[in-house]
């Protein structure tokens, strides 16, 4: 993320007002005079819509395919979306990581810094911002992605209401917890690449290792990953309630925010 240092941002400072009001009003205007923010709303938009559609297409070409393997019969709508969740988070969580790394990346951490002198202040204001943003963007995201699934579905696809709000809610939900970690992680890595690659490692590939793995205890480990609590928290259909999954996650996102937090006041910029 780069930001404007100078007489704009002492403005910003003065008209936003001191302590954690102050950090937060400053972290969403920064937010949203960059390009990169819509360029990624837009970019995952897009992508949940391709992947909804391709999803949809999959489902009626493998119910109506004899030589399908897998007949997957009805399906519900929203599951589309909430499916094609596994690739468009990485989209949101980018917004995430540039939020404190692309600082640290133009030097703009120094400003920042300056700004907001309690470290715990300025790492929490950045998360409230992106749990304020990322939370009705899921909302969203889930909403077009079942929007678009349900007229290539047809006969196959299941409409319901209330599912359709539980996904988008739950969505919503998931990834802003998920953002909030992600910001925890950036600032104590610093880097883009490191921060996304590590993103990518934790929440897509050591899950799926764990899970097909022959030892029990690695298995049970894998449940307790935050993107395992989060398939849970999607599906519903989980070795534990929704609430426990809703805990794991609120529990890794905030051992990741004291790392942060403990890493600034050590080494901030």
């Amino acid at each position: 993320m780069t930001t404007k240092t100078g007489p704009m941002s002492v403005e910003i400072g003065k008209a936003s007002g001191g302590g954690m009001r102050g950090a937060v009003a400053a972290e969403w205007t920064k937010l949203w005079t960059i390009r990169s923010t819509y360029w990624g709303l837009a970019g995952a938009l897009t992508l949940m819509i391709g992947l909804s559609l391709l999803m949809a297409q999959a489902t009626v070409s493998n119910n109506t395919d004899e030589r399908a393997l897998e007949h997957p019969g009805v399906v519900s709508v929203s599951d589309i979306a909430t499916g094609s969740l596994d690739m468009v988070q990485f989209v949101i969580l980018a917004l995430a990581i540039l939020m404190i790394t692309g600082e640290y990346a133009t030097g703009s951490i120094h400003a920042t810094l300056q700004w907001i002198p309690p470290r715990g202040r300025m790492l929490s204001a950045k998360a409230a911002v992106a749990a304020a943003v990322v939370f009705p963007s899921g909302v969203l995201l889930s909403l077009a992605g079942t929007a678009v699934a349900y007229p290539v579905l047809g006969k196959w696809g299941r409409l319901d209401a209330g599912d359709v709000v539980h996904d988008a809610l739950m969505t919503g939900l998931y990834l802003a917890v998920l953002s909030v970690l992600i910001i925890g992680v950036g600032a104590m890595l610093r880097s883009t690449a490191a921060t996304l690659t590590t993103a990518f490692i934790f929440i897509m590939v050591l899950p799926v290792m764990l899970a097909n793995s022959r030892s029990e205890l690695l298995i049970d480990v894998a449940k307790g990953l935050p993107s395992k609590a989060g398939q849970y928290l999607l599906k519903g259909d989980a070795p534990y309630p929704a609430t426990i999954a809703l805990a794991i996650l609120a529990a890794w996102t905030a051992a990741a925010l004291w790392g942060g937090i403990t890493v600034l006041r050590h080494r901030d910029a």
